[in-house]
């Protein structure tokens, strides 16, 4: 009798850890989905009442997508642990937007129209697939990793550079032991243990934070209970020719991220990927950030920081990331919950960052070793690709004198590094004298 092999991804638990292990999956990537709403909202002077709708609005959006993604329906999402969440890709764009007089409806009309392209376009993008060979996804997902370790240090440092304390070895003192516990845990500990690490070692350092004085809860009970989303909150959307066109390149840019996630967490669960269902996921991408502005919400893309945590825990089931997204719609609903969350310092996320997107880059460079570099272009490939993705990274100014189509493409290191080691790896592997564009085996 045959027996069919289960999925990695397609693992089932029990209801108790599978939502505890989605419960990681939100502590890690809370910080990150919460803080454009906040820059976008600053920027057209709302009030903080209506700032706080659109972080209510990302969380439960991005909820939403998270599922969608993770569990799928026909034609739409990857069935891969792909956590979804509001994208820092476009949000200087959507700040100039808003910043030029266009308002919250010019961004939501822009892209609406924009994902809705996206979504046509998605099919054919899913095609370069074939022109993602190791020596591209071990580029990749390596620069996904060392991307986000800037993003782990502000926050070791206190995530807000304005603030008293920026730097203070008590901040970076508390991130210290944040990292400290998860490596106990996974020195000493059991299975179980080392799989629920980040969780208990936030517990820890949180609980440390509210002796020390770091923090406190005493705000939790202030504010609304529950909160349903409202629906076009800020008037009809606006479609404008400009603000479209240049959300439309913020789109490839999404797709280009949003691949390069869905390659990542494959080789992570090891799992098989292929162009239709890298078009699956893409689409439900961009049907999500499509509806998104709807509920008063943003573009949405693959979170790399969360494939760190599916790297790191071993993890590999997309219902435990389907639970994370329920629980991203429930804090949405309820704002109370969205608080006790908000109360978990920034320099204990920044001590679990530290691992979790190190453990990104490690994956990348695991898959790097499996690449023939014996006569052929393949480690000028990697190192010329590394070298531009690191570039905006440490020197994060260096296309600001360019035109803005340059600089939207080329100032997300991972963008950067993904169309770099694509085309070289075409130009280098592809390619033959007088030959149309094959892979080589």
């Amino acid at each position: 009798m045959s027996l069919t092999r289960v999925r990695p991804e397609d693992t089932r638990y029990p209801a108790g850890k599978t939502f505890a292990w989605g419960l990681q999956h939100v502590l890690t990537m809370y910080g990150g989905i919460i803080a454009p709403p906040l820059i976008i909202g600053s920027a057209a002077g709302l009030p903080a009442s209506d700032i706080g709708m659109l972080v209510t609005a990302a969380l439960f959006v991005s909820g939403f997508a998270t599922m969608l993604q993770a569990l799928g329906l026909p034609g739409f999402g990857s069935r891969l642990p792909l956590v979804q969440g509001v994208s820092f890709a476009g949000v200087a764009t959507m700040v100039t937007i808003v910043s030029a007089g266009g308002g919250l409806p010019v961004v939501f009309g822009a892209i609406i129209a924009s994902s809705l392209i996206g979504l046509l376009i998605a099919p054919f993008f899913a095609h370069i697939i074939r022109f993602f060979p190791p020596v591209v996804t071990g580029t990749v997902i390596t620069i996904i990793g060392l991307s986000l370790m800037p993003v782990a240090a502000r926050w070791a440092m206190g995530g807000n550079a304005k603030a008293a304390d920026w730097g203070a070895p008590s901040n970076i003192g508390l991130a210290a032991l944040t990292l400290a516990v998860i490596l106990l845990l996974n020195k000493l500990g059991n299975g179980g243990l080392k799989r629920l690490a980040i969780l208990l070692a936030m517990l820890v350092g949180t609980l440390f934070a509210v002796v020390s004085g770091k923090t406190d809860f005493s705000a939790v009970m202030q504010g609304e209970f529950l909160a349903l989303p409202g629906v076009m909150s800020f008037g009809l959307p606006v479609f404008d020719l400009a603000a479209i066109l240049s959300m439309l390149l913020i789109v490839l840019v999404l797709l280009t991220e949003t691949t390069a996630g869905l390659i990542a967490v494959s080789e992570i669960v090891e799992t098989d990927i292929d162009g239709k269902r890298i078009a699956s996921g893409l689409r439900a991408d961009m049907l999500t950030s499509a509806l998104a502005p709807l509920f008063n919400s943003f573009p949405q893309s693959a979170f790399a920081q969360n494939i760190g945590l599916v790297a790191m825990t071993g993890i590999k089931s997309r219902f435990v990331v389907a639970a994370g997204g329920m629980i991203l719609v429930i804090l949405g609903l309820l704002p109370v919950l969205g608080r006790v969350v908000a109360c978990i310092p920034m320099p204990v996320l920044g001590g679990a960052g530290v691992v979790l997107f190190g453990t990104v880059a490690a994956s990348g460079i695991r898959t790097l070793a499996k690449v023939d570099y014996k006569d052929n272009m393949n480690l000028v490939i990697v190192a010329t690709s590394i070298a531009f993705g690191m570039i905006p990274i440490v020197m994060p100014a260096f296309y600001d004198q360019f035109p803005g189509w340059v600089r939207t493409l080329f100032h997300s290191g991972i963008s950067a590094a993904c169309l770099v080691s694509v085309s070289l790896n075409i130009l280098f592997n592809c390619l033959k004298r007088g030959e149309a564009i094959r892979v080589r085996s």
